[in-house]
């Protein structure tokens, strides 16, 4: 990979790590005020994992871009 493909590629995930912290924030807000109202949340809760997991993939991702040697 050359120097100009890692760093579109890096950029590109760091854009969808951002965007994704903002989901996360909302989703985990969602699942308070659910808690808080006494509502079902369940769902809710699996959804927050999911992201959460997406997010862990991502910040690999970003990882493994950062720690290729640069040409």
């Amino acid at each position: 990979m050359d120097r100009t493909s890692i760093y579109d590629e890096l950029s590109r995930v760091e854009r969808e790590v951002v965007a994704a912290e903002r989901q996360l924030a909302e989703q985990e807000r969602l699942v308070l005020d659910l808690k808080r109202k006494g509502q079902q949340f369940t769902g809710a809760e699996k959804e927050l994992e999911r992201l959460r997991e997406c997010q862990r993939q991502r910040d690999q991702d970003r990882q493994r871009l950062l720690s290729l040697p640069q040409p």
